[in-house]
Parts: structure tokens; sequence; C-alpha cells
């Protein structure tokens, strides 16, 4: 949890509630796990190159990182080499092919209600064997190395493979999640997941093993993409699916491609911003929202005008003013709701007008209406999305050869579905709930009908997730991401602008005070001890309403000096076991 004592100490002395931000000149790998990122940073010791380093370390938090790294899952990585190239994978889930638009609708039509992982009650879309999508993780990590990865797939899987088989000393953190499982957890293989050899839960401090997940990794390990999608781990996954009554089968499983995408760019204060595009609407929105703070004021080499007047003639507020959280949230109104009417799978939604979204033009359109003083309010006959679990995980890395990766990957809700195969060792994700599961209904409560995000078979439902790389004439200078559902957006969006317009170093951009607003429900959520009441009341008297929350987002960044190439890394605060590595 950050605290405004943290963000003072760190604005003196650039440093984090644990430990100060990293620094190297050779390579730097940023994640929620400590362990995890010693592997990446091994392999870029190793002669390794960012796409290398990225794929250990993804395959280490699936170990080390069970709530959100996975190989049940999926996600994105962008990528920008050495030459100025960028490019980005989309391993996000699939719909299976038996899915259909009103599957999780009762005889009337209604959403229907199950009991999810710890007796709470869910829709059926969050919850339950049919919530589970078609894994992506393996197909996207296994085609980043085939194209342009440079050390064997072998060398990448194994560090993996050990720390599965030799196990690692449980962290106080994965430790309560042990406790709360035992106590609580409605599904057996969720409830033993942390069991020792003994068949008790491991407590802190005591080495972990993982002897299935370990059989199951040198499946991938020996076979590759095919180590997962067939054979001995596909047929698991499918007799399981039938006897569950879940929908995925080993046609889908051997279908299921990972797919290579042109990223999302624009441009902001001389830099150029490069991003997840659909169906990922991270990219999309975050640059809109940019270009938004552009035609909002003036900046003036970098750095933006200071003033506590409504007046935005001569520039932007004043950083965290009242005036300041209002542009932003503004800001992030109109974006969002652009986000809900437009966007989703573009391999199944053909018309979607990205072109013109991230244009300058229709950023000067959506803030005709904007009010300096007073604002917006959401129409709830309108759209959003309310989608996205709050559990997903983000790792940056830049090599000495100057490539740069960010990558950001889900379950969706913590620990997924809490389901998971008998013998494969690892959990499944709940990622049909990111689709829209009631069509045609679109309500301020939260139901989304829109028919760009409708469930369709093989169809990847929309996510929010927002790993991004920031350059400057061609050289990756910001490689960032947050976990966060559909927060994410919007943590990553102020951070970059914290670096690009503040000019404040990254572990200052990471611990600043972070809002969100997304269209709908029509209220602003704010880091309660990092944003000052009586700036809260200003807020409310221009006609916001104020919600305040412990923490938003779990940064993962990496700033690097064009000139020098020295890169600096830091870890947020909020992750307790999360650190960045260099060397």
């Amino acid at each position: 949890m950050r605290s405004s004592s943290l963000v003072l100490l760190l604005c003196m002395l650039n440093v984090s509630g644990q430990a100060q931000a990293t620094r190297s000149g050779n390579g730097m790998v940023v994640s929620d796990n400590r362990l995890a990122s010693e592997v990446g940073v091994q392999i870029l010791r190793d002669g390794g190159n960012a796409v290398d380093g990225a794929i250990a370390t993804a395959f280490a938090l699936a170990v080390t990182h069970p709530q959100a790294g996975n190989i049940g899952g999926g996600g994105f990585l962008v990528l920008m080499d050495s030459a100025g190239n960028a490019t980005t994978i989309d391993f996000r889930e699939t719909a299976p092919l038996a899915a259909s638009e009103d599957m999780f609708l009762d005889a009337e039509g209604n959403l229907e209600r199950t009991t999810g992982p710890f007796g709470n009650s869910t829709t059926a879309n969050h919850a339950g064997i049919k919530s589970v999508g078609v894994p992506g993780s393996v197909a996207g990590l296994y085609l980043a190395h085939q194209k342009y990865g440079s050390l064997s797939w072998e060398r990448l899987v194994q560090p993996a493979i050990d720390l599965a088989e030799d196990g690692f000393a449980l962290t106080i953190t994965l430790a309560n999640h042990a406790d709360r499982f035992e106590a609580h957890a409605e599904i057996t293989f969720l409830e033993e997941f942390f069991n020792t050899e003994e068949g008790v839960p491991a407590k802190a401090g005591e080495v972990w093993c993982q002897p299935e997940l370990a059989k199951t990794l040198e499946e991938i390990r020996d076979h590759g993409h095919d180590g997962f999608y067939s054979g001995r781990v596909a047929r698991k996954i499918a007799r399981y699916m039938r006897k569950e009554g879940g929908l995925i089968t080993r046609e889908d499983l051997e279908s299921y491609r990972a797919v290579e995408r042109k990223p999302v760019s624009g441009s902001f204060g001389g830099y150029q911003v490069w991003s997840m595009a659909p169906p990922s609407s991270g990219g999309v929105t975050m640059i809109e929202m940019l270009n938004m703070i552009t035609v909002a004021g003036t900046t003036h080499g970098g750095a933006m005008t200071e003033t506590d007047s409504c007046s935005l003639e001569d520039g932007l507020p004043a950083y965290n003013s009242a005036y300041h959280v209002h542009l932003l949230a503004e800001v992030m109104r109109r974006g969002y709701a652009d986000r809900a009417f437009f966007l989703g799978d573009p391999d199944f939604y053909l018309e979607m007008p990205v072109i013109e979204m991230i244009s300058v033009d229709h950023a000067a359109e959506l803030m005709a209406t904007f009010d300096p003083c007073k604002a917006s309010v959401s129409d709830s006959s309108e759209f959003n999305q309310l989608h996205d679990g709050a559990n997903t995980t983000h790792l940056s890395v830049a090599d000495r050869f100057g490539n740069a990766v960010s990558l950001t990957t889900t379950l969706e809700h913590s620990y997924g579905s809490g389901l998971g195969v008998p013998g494969l060792g690892f959990l499944l994700n709940n990622e049909m709930g990111d689709f829209n599961p009631v069509p045609g209904v679109t309500n301020s409560a939260g139901l989304i009908g829109t028919p760009p995000n409708r469930i369709e078979p093989g169809k990847r439902m929309l996510s929010s997730m927002t790993p991004t790389i920031v350059s400057k004439d061609g050289v990756p200078v910001i490689v960032i991401g947050s976990p966060g559902g559909r927060t994410i957006i919007n943590t990553v969006f102020q951070s970059v602008l914290n670096m690009l317009a503040y000019e404040m170093p990254v572990d200052q951009a990471i611990e600043a005070v972070k809002i969100h607003h997304q269209w709908l429900p029509d209220r602003i959520l704010y880091e309660e001890e990092l944003l000052s009441p009586g700036i809260v009341v200003t807020l409310e008297e221009m006609g916001h309403t104020m919600v305040p929350v412990e923490n938003l987002g779990r940064l993962m960044g990496i700033s690097i000096d064009p000139e020098t190439g020295m890169m600096t890394g830091y870890s947020d605060s909020s992750s307790p076991d999360g650190a960045a590595v260099g060397y």
C-alpha cells in the first residue's frame, strides 16, 4: 500500500518503501516476483535478448506467482527491437467452439448466478467450468521465441522446471493465500494447491514444490507449442472438460494460434507511444486519452505550465491539483465510453475505426464538451465495459542490445477459476467473464450487450491489458505495464503522463497518486492516502462523486536514458514480492 509519507520520501530520496530503484547498464527485468526477475536477468547475462528474458520470466512467474502468472491463461506482448521496429504478440484466450452468446443465460434470458471458489455468490460467466477460455500463454510465448528469440527454447523453460521441481521458499503473501484456501476454498484443487508432500499447506519460509507442474513444463520444454496443445497435456484437459461439463475440446486446443499484430501508436510531446491493439482496448484508449491531454493544454519542453485556475488557456493544471484530477477524470470518462462502443476482437468485428479513434482530430471532438470547472454527466443509456478481473501480472525487460519487451498476462480473477486439471499442476482461467454476457442489454448497473464483445465461438474477449513501450527517435525509453483489471489503462496512462509531461523518474511516476474513472459507474476512485481532503472536497463541489480506495495498479517499469543506455527499473511498492533486477 502506498502512503503519503512514502511518496514524500520517494520524491526526496528517490527510494521506494522496499528498496531503491535498480540501475544497470546491461539488462533489466522487473516483475511481480524476485525469483522470476532473477531468472530473466540470468538469461540476459547468458547472451539472451529481451524476448528470451521475457519468456523465461513469464514461465518462472507461472511457478512463483500462481495467482496471475500462468500457463492456463493468456495475455499480450509488445516488442521494440534495436532497429526501432515495433510489433506485438496476441495470445489472448478464445471462446470454445461450442460457446454461444446466450450460454450464461437462464430460461427467462437473465444472467445465471452460481457459487464462486470461496462460496461467494457470483454470475455464471465468472465461475465454474464454462467460464474457462482456451488458454493462450504457451502459444504466445512459443510464437515470440520462434520469431524473435535467440537462445534455445529448452534453455528458457528449464529454470521454471527447476523452480517447480526443487521448490522455493514460500513468501508471506503466498502463505497467507494458502491459509485462506485451506479455510475457505470450495474447490478441492484450490484447497490443496499449496499442500506439501505431507498433505498440509506450506508455511512461510518452507520450501514448496510443484512436481506435477514440473512435468507439464517438461512437456512444453520438449515439444514446444504441441507440448501443451496436443499430446498428454491436451488429452488430460479435454478429458477433464468432458467429465466436468466444460466446453473445451481437443479441437479447441489443437486449433488455437497466437497472432502477431501491428501495435497501435501515437505521439505525445515528441515521444512515440506503442501499445497493444484490439482485442486489447488498452492501447487505443490510452492513446486517445494522451491526445485529449494534448488538446486540453500546451506542453513546453515536456513540462506542463503550472496553474491553479480552471482556465486552460495558459497550459494544463498544476500536478495533483483539483483541476488536474478533474481533467484526468474527464479524459478517462470519454476514453472509456469510446472503448465500450467500438472495440472488440478484430478478427470478428471488422468495423472498428481505430485510426480515427487515435487521431488528434477525434480527441478535439471529444474535448469540445469539456468544462474545466464542472464534471460531465455519464449517460446511463450509453455504453461502458465492466469487465477484466483484477488479478493480472506484468513484466518489463530491456537488454544490452537495445531491445525491449512489455508483457502482461492474466488468469482473470486471482487464481482464475480456481479449477485445475488433476495431474497437470496449473490453474485454469475464468476469462469468459470478459465477454458481454447478455446480448442487447446495457444498463448503468454494469450489464453490457454491445455487439463488438458478444460471445462467439473462437472469438477473443476484449481486454484492458496495456503493455506499453515509449520511444524517442526509434530508441525505447520507457517499458511499462500493470495489472488491475479495468483500471489498467488508467494506471499506465497516468504513469506515462507523469514521466513524459511532468518529468518524473520512473519510481516517482509509479508511486504517485492514481485515480480511475471508467464512464459508468459515474465516479472517481482515488488512492485515499495520496489525495488531500481539500482537493476531494473541491472535486465534489465540481460535481464528481469521490470513492476512496487503498491502491490502484501494481506497475512494473523501466526507464532508459537514450544517450547513456543506463536503465532504471522499479517494482511498485504495492507488489509485496516484486523486484527490479539488473546487471
